[in-house]
């Protein structure tokens, strides 16, 4: 399916939905109450809405040919109706066949399901159970009555015979079952012949409904999502169609009878999510047991239905469509119960086209957005948040998997920008909320410290993975990114460079972090505590040695005040050192940067990788230092 425009603001947060839970069950009652008690009327109203999206785009290009707009939406749906009506006459005559040779299948099936039933098989033991199931039945009928005396008066037989129904009544035998099918398809169609004639006036009906204070951005959203949905249930049509043409014309070939009625079947189950390809397959694989002495012609039923749906949801429909129909695997599970109890088989072949309106309507409705949120495939958390999640639940494989799954498109220092770090921040504000408690918090510390640790082998340079020396060709080697320039000397020695995390409970992730990428780069970096500044003991540094020194910490984790403070113990503890700061979280409009700068540090707020170009911009004075 073609990829919808996200909506404006995401998360049930920004949803306008009642905030009381009660409300928000009672409007679910009513709701169900009113789909259910009401399905005579809202099941052709659905399958009308559904045939007109499917019919719109051909209705558009009657008209763009120059057929008048009535003729062009009656010429699309007569030409429907046919096709409906041709292949309920198909299935009609084919069903009539099959019924006729059903006594001959029943017995080709009994006896290929003895030859294969061994002592002890499921076969024999469903048989036994049935033996059994019948003796108790027997052993429960009624006692005989006792034979009469001979000079007893015998009852006289009594037959019942009933007058030759009448023609009229006759007719109206075969037709009372299908009267209500047959006034069922008359409303869709005269539904379908009013909504496409009357699209625009509908359309302008519900913008005044749900979005008439921002008529320009209603009207393109409800625009973009007629058409999009529109292409979609057309293309979804075509290619069921083309699929049950295509089984239709394999199981003739293998030698399966009736071969239209079961591709029929297959290109109508194709619209029931996970279940109908296993009920498509039913039907002809017991007619090719049926048929077939052997086991030939059932093994190559299964083999046509497992190549022919596996191309079709790998290879034919992410080509139409895109990846999916914007449909969460859960959701389409639960789309499927619910209309299906709802509105039976009937709700089971709607249950995905309108649970795919629903998501739509839920990304171009603010007031519907918790539809998106429930329904559709998109994450329904930001990767920061996931990371918090997944850290919050002491899920270290999930933590791994997300990075590995965003260093696929990212280098690391993009990977802490974009998810751990922003992360980070949103932890340390709960932190200093106290919503943790202290064993929690070390907990979290412990495991963010341990997927630091992990990443210690990962690669950084400034070009994205797809760039890399190595895959690029000989005669694009002009093209290539600038190789970075080498750190000078005096960064190179470990030591060289100190990152100095705050007071915060995650200002040592973000030292850690600065300084594994920084050593990546060919640098001696390394992190240290704040403790660091307390003693005289700096195990195993070496003042003279440090030429840069970065205070990190997370904003909201230090005052202003106390950020001055170990600033100045940090100049004064490596006299020889360019001072700087990394905020993590800073907006630009704070007071902690302000005040780093006011103490003379360079304060980068919130990028690694700016630290890293910030880093080599220092060099020269890092230099001139070490000369002096």
């Amino acid at each position: 399916m073609p990829e919808f425009p996200p909506a404006a603001h995401r998360g049930v947060r920004a949803a306008g939905v009642p905030q009381s839970g009660a409300a928000i069950a009672q409007a679910a009652l009513v709701v169900v109450a009113v789909l259910y008690f009401a399905r005579d009327l809202l099941v052709p109203l659905a399958l009308a809405v559904l045939l007109s999206f499917v019919l719109a785009p051909i209705a558009r290009a009657l008209r763009r040919i120059g057929i008048p707009r009535v003729a062009g939406v009656l010429a699309a749906v007569l030409a429907a109706v046919a096709v409906i009506g041709m292949l309920g006459l198909v299935m009609g005559r084919q069903l009539a066949e099959l019924a006729s040779d059903i006594p001959l299948y029943q017995y080709e099936l009994s006896r290929k399901l003895a030859s294969v039933n061994a002592s002890g098989g499921l076969v024999e033991r469903a048989q036994e159970m049935l033996r059994g199931l019948a003796a108790g039945a027997e052993r429960a009928a009624p006692q005989p009555v006792p034979a009469l005396d001979a000079n007893a008066v015998r009852p006289l037989p009594v037959e019942v015979r009933l007058p030759d129904p009448k023609p009229f009544e006759l007719l109206q035998n075969v037709l009372q079952p299908l009267l209500y099918p047959l006034a069922t398809f008359g409303i869709v169609v005269v539904l379908v012949i009013f909504v496409l004639l009357y699209r625009e006036d509908l359309r302008d009906r519900v913008i005044r409904l749900v979005g008439a204070g921002d008529l320009h951005r209603t009207m393109a959203a409800m625009d973009d999502a007629a058409y999009r949905l529109s292409r979609f249930f057309l293309a979804q049509t075509a290619m069921n169609a083309a699929f049950g043409v295509f089984i239709t014309i394999a199981l003739f070939f293998i030698g399966v009878p009736q071969p239209a009625l079961w591709g029929i079947v297959a290109g109508l189950m194709r619209f029931v999510p996970f279940v109908g390809t296993f009920v498509a397959v039913g039907f002809p694989l017991l007619l090719a047991l049926a048929v077939d002495p052997g086991w030939g012609i059932p093994l190559m039923v299964l083999v046509l239905f497992a190549i022919s749906e596996a191309m079709m949801g790998h290879v034919f429909e992410p080509l139409v469509f895109g990846h999916s129909t914007g449909l969460s695997p859960i959701a389409v599970v639960a789309a499927a119960t619910f209309w299906t109890w709802l509105w039976g088989p009937i709700g089971l072949l709607v249950a995905v086209p309108l649970t795919v309106c629903l998501v739509v309507l839920g990304r171009h409705v603010k007031q519907f957005e918790f539809l998106e949120v429930a329904l559709g495939d998109r994450p329904p958390l930001d990767p920061p948040e996931t990371f918090y999640q997944r850290a919050l639940a002491g899920d270290a494989d999930a933590l791994e998997e997300q990075a590995e799954s965003v260093l696929r498109e990212k280098r690391l220092s993009g990977y802490y920008d974009e998810v751990a770090l922003p992360a980070l921040a949103l932890a340390q504000a709960d932190a200093l909320r106290g919503s943790f408690a202290p064993e929690r918090l070390a907990a979290l510390r412990a495991r963010v410290a341990e997927l630091i640790e992990d990443l210690e082998e990962e690669v950084e340079d400034d070009r994205p993975p797809e760039q890399a020396p190595a895959e690029l060709d000989e005669e694009k080697a002009g093209d290539r990114p600038a190789d970075p320039p080498p750190p000078p000397a005096a960064l190179v020695p470990p030591g060289s460079i100190i990152c100095l995390a705050g007071r915060g409970p995650f200002d040592d992730a973000a030292a850690g972090m600065l300084a594994q990428l920084l050593r990546k780069r060919g640098m001696g970096a390394v992190a240290a505590p704040a403790e660091l500044l307390r003693g005289s003991d700096l195990v195993g540094l070496e003042p003279e040695v440090v030429r840069q020194a970065w205070f990190c910490t997370v904003e909201g984790g230090a005052s202003a005040a106390a950020s001055r403070y170990l600033l100045r113990r940090l100049r004064r503890r490596f006299p020889e050192a360019q001072v700087s700061a990394l905020v993590v979280g800073a907006t630009g409009e704070g007071r902690l940067p302000d005040a780093l700068r006011e103490e003379g540090a360079l304060a980068v707020e919130g990028r690694l990788a700016d630290v890293a170009r910030a880093t080599l911009r220092l060099a020269p004075a890092v230099e001139t230092g070490a000369a002096g």
